[in-house]
This record gives structure tokens, C-alpha cells and sequence, in this order.
């Protein structure tokens, strides 16, 4: 009988599809399920987007092959507002675009990194970016975020990490999934890390549009002289334009990386999808507004799940921020996963185990909150406490 790839076959099933089918067992006892277990945005895109989307798709222009870094006008359009939002001169050379965010991810790791090398992630880490690893043979380090510094990385621990074979260290901020947003100096004293040792800093700001307000400019990585040797930053259009389906992310990076991902992207998808990226080349100048009314409303959801889950005893968050809460249950000893079932089947909320993204996570649950607006949020707190597992 021939065999499968190791690397894949040995792979856990994706974890969503595996999670929706918890709720098939829960009766509506409480109400509708509360939703709380994808990175959605919990409202709809611009009518401007819809419209932009269908003009695209349904004109001939955009039906062929196009250049595989993605479209110029894109490439542009995204240039300049990468250098506005971190006042450096990005030009479209840096830009790649990719087929989603999870895209930019393996076209940056495999750029990198090949089988027997390693990268260094942080525990809690986003899963799709471990199994990305794990399926391309590469090693994956982790070092512990400490949850009584908000799962911030600690630098020290980073660096007693970084093994001979250790190719890069991916970060994700704001952070899926405890929600932890690095500050910009924790952030360059990571890079100043990646620097002297010689590796990359690979840096998904997929909720970069989400950061609180009076947050300012992320970090100031991109103006530094020589960044291209050592920064692959990543982002998604997913989330602010509201658009996954359409699968549409971004790399920025040094012209020699932007080279090398062509070439994986060549064999991998030829070319971005074209309409998306002619809708959105529009959309990005012309829906700043709206997306900066996107931020506020993410923010007012935040608010509202702290004074939810500080009514909800025994339940603790461990960290907040932009689309997601990393919340400690009061169940000690019980498997993360145990208690998110158990909660998607009795109580009618659905999240993910707090074990699907590190061994040393237990004791937490991700809520996505942005798919569910305040009202929704609120009724969290008579759902948690009143919820046991018998």
C-alpha cells in the first residue's frame, strides 16, 4: 500500500470543523449559541467593497495570469500605507502579495527555513503557523510566555532559545490568541535579538488595524537602516475589510526576500487572485474611515468582554486585545479541551481549548470576540456562572 507524506499524515485533523461540531449536541437551553471560536469580524464589509468585488470579478481584465508578486496597483497602494503607518520608505518592490495571511506565512517560512532547520515560536503560539512548520519538516523551538506578564514574550527566554539550527523567530502581534499586543520596544529588542544572531524576525500583524486607541505607530522596525537582512513582516485584508473569503494577504520585505518568495509562489499559486486585489487596491485609500470605525466598534467589544468576565466568577483573563481574550477557567486539572466542549455543549458557547496552541495552555480557553457585538458579550457572564461540568 503506498504511503503518505509523515509530515502531513501525522498532523491533527484542523481544529474549526472538529470544534462546530460540538454544537450538534446543545439544545438551546441558554439561547442562541454565542459564537466565540473563529477570527471573524462580526459585521458586514462595505457596501463600496461588495460593489468593487463584483465589478472586479466580473470584468475580463482581471480572468488571466497575472505577475506573481501580485498587481502593481496593489503593490502600490499597500506600500504606501505600510509607509504611513510606520513612517518608513517601504516602496512596492517590498511588497508581495499573497493568497491570505496563513499564505504569507509558508511562502516566509519556507523562504527561510528547509527540513532539519528550525524556527523559534512562543507558547501560546497560532496553530496553523505550527502545523505550517511541522508538514515542511521544519523543527519548531518554542519558549514560554509567562501569563503574569500578560503572555508577553520575554527576551531572555528568546534568546536561550535560539539553538545553532534556529533559522528565524515567528511573532504575532497583536497576538493570536491570547490578544497580547507587543509593545514597540519589547519588539526591537526582539529584532536587536534576531539581528546579532544572524536570523530572521518573521512579524504577523494579521490585527495590526485593531490596536487600542492612542496605541501609535506599532514599532519603528521598518525604518532601521538594514531591516530588510532581518524583518519579513506579514498582514491580512481579511479582517479590516472584512473579505476571508477572498483570501487576500501581504509580505514586507527586502527586495532579495520578495525574490525568493516569487519563487515559491511561482510553484505554489502563479498569482494571487486577481480581482480581490483590484477591488482592494481601491478600497484601501478610500474606506480608511470606516475601517477606523471598525477599530473603535473591536475596541467597544473588548470593553465590554472585561466587565463581562469581572462579573463572572472564577473565570480571569490572561490577556486582551484587538480580536481575542485568553481566558483562564476555574477548573483546575480538567483538559482545555474537556471544558470547551463541555461548554459548547451545555452553555452555548463555543471557543477554542486553550491546548490547541501550546502544550503548556490548560488552562485556557481563546475567545474570538469580535464575531459577537456587546449585547452578545454580555450574556456571557449568567452562561460562565453558572456553568459546571457536571
Amino acid at each position: 500500500m503506498p504511503r503518505f507524506n509523515p509530515f502531513v499524515e501525522t498532523l491533527a485533523a484542523p481544529p474549526i470543523p472538529s470544534v462546530f461540531a460540538w454544537t450538534a449536541a446543545y439544545d438551546g437551553r441558554n439561547g442562541p449559541m454565542i459564537d466565540l471560536s473563529q477570527a471573524v469580524p462580526g459585521y458586514p464589509p462595505h457596501p463600496e467593497m461588495l460593489r468593487l468585488l463584483g465589478e472586479c470579478a466580473a470584468s475580463r481584465a482581471w480572468t488571466g495570469y497575472g505577475p506573481i508578486e501580485g498587481e502593481d496597483a496593489l503593490r502600490r497602494a499597500y506600500a504606501d500605507h505600510v509607509r504611513g503607518v510606520y513612517d518608513a520608505g517601504i516602496a512596492a518592490a517590498n511588497i508581495h502579495i499573497t493568497a491570505g495571511c496563513n499564505q504569507a506565512f509558508i511562502c516566509a517560512a519556507m523562504a527561510v527555513a528547509g527540513a532539519d532547520d528550525a524556527v523559534l515560536m512562543t507558547d501560546p503560539y497560532y496553530f496553523n503557523q505550527e502545523t505550517t512548520l511541522a508538514m515542511l519538516g521544519v523543527r519548531t523551538r518554542l519558549a514560554a510566555c509567562d501569563p503574569d506578564n500578560g503572555f508577553l514574550p520575554d527576551v531572555e527566554a528568546l534568546a536561550a532559545a535560539v539553538t545553532p539550527d534556529v533559522r528565524a523567530i515567528a511573532l504575532v502581534s497583536p497576538n493570536n490568541p491570547t490578544g497580547a499586543v507587543y509593545p514597540p520596544r519589547l519588539l526591537g529588542e526582539i529584532y536587536d535579538l534576531c539581528a546579532s544572531r544572524g536570523i530572521w524576525l518573521i512579524l504577523d500583524e494579521t490585527y495590526r488595524d485593531f490596536l487600542p486607541e492612542g496605541a501609535g505607530r506599532p514599532h519603528d522596525l521598518f525604518g532601521r537602516p538594514g531591516w530588510e537582512n532581518t524583518l519579513i513582516g506579514l498582514y491580512s485584508f481579511s479582517k479590516s475589510f472584512c473579505i476571508p473569503g477572498h483570501r487576500l494577504g501581504a509580505i514586507t520585505a527586502g527586495t532579495a526576500a520578495v525574490e525568493q518568495i516569487a519563487k515559491i509562489m511561482d510553484n505554489m499559486q502563479i498569482c494571487p487572485p486577481r480581482a480581490a486585489q483590484a477591488a482592494v487596491a481601491t478600497a484601501l485609500p478610500a474606506l480608511a474611515g470606516w475601517r477606523e470605525e471598525n477599530r473603535r466598534e473591536i475596541a467597544r467589544r473588548a470593553i465590554a468582554l472585561r466587565e463581562t468576565m469581572a462579573a463572572a466568577a472564577g473565570w480571569k483573563i490572561g490577556a486582551v486585545g484587538a480580536y481575542f481574550a485568553f481566558i483562564g477557567h476555574p477548573f483546575s486539572g480538567v483538559a482545555s479541551a474537556d471544558v470547551a466542549e463541555r461548554l459548547a455543549k451545555k452553555a452555548g458557547v463555543l471557543c477554542l481549548p486553550g491546548s490547541y496552541f501550546g502544550p503548556g495552555q490548560e488552562g485556557y480557553l481563546r475567545f474570538a470576540f469580535a464575531n459577537a457585538d456587546a449585547d452578545t458579550i454580555a450574556l456571557l457572564r449568567q452562561r460562565l456562572s453558572g456553568f459546571t461540568l457536571d
